[in-house]
């Protein structure tokens, strides 16, 4: 691997700890590219070439993500939805479904008592959204 090609890679890096860690808060991708010094487009399209989905699609994922979590533990959608930095429970509840296959409230009110006696680490990778959208090229 080149020395440019390592710098990218620890730019990506940086820009999508920064999504895990803030994804909750109000992030765009020209926030997203700062971060990794690239400008919004070069930056969008080397996210999408390295870890296979959009800045935007990864930090819905992760949004969705944390909101499982909070639904299993009784928490109300709309909460939920707020908690993870959604501003709108339709978009949200859309996403939710694209990337899970399921309404935030069906899967609230779905059993997930195999989950709770899981360790938090098993149980994170077994939740782990996997999209049931269609992947256009």
């Amino acid at each position: 691997m080149k020395p440019y090609e390592l710098e990218v890679l620890t730019a990506l890096r940086r820009a999508k700890d920064m999504i895990d860690r803030d994804y909750a808060k109000p992030l765009d991708v020209p926030t997203m590219a700062a971060k990794a010094m690239m400008s919004p487009a070069h930056f969008s399209r080397q996210f999408k070439a390295t870890y296979g989905q959009s800045p935007y699609a990864y930090m819905m994922t992760r949004r969705i993500e944390r909101s499982m979590a909070l639904l299993r533990s009784g928490m109300s959608v709309t909460d939920a939805c707020m908690e993870v930095g959604c501003t709108s429970l339709g978009s949200f509840s859309t996403s939710f479904t694209q990337i899970t296959g399921e309404s935030p409230s069906g899967y609230r009110n779905r059993e997930h008592t195999a989950v709770e006696a899981m360790p938090a680490c098993i149980a994170k990778s077994v939740t782990r959204p996997k999209s049931t959208r269609v992947q256009r090229y």
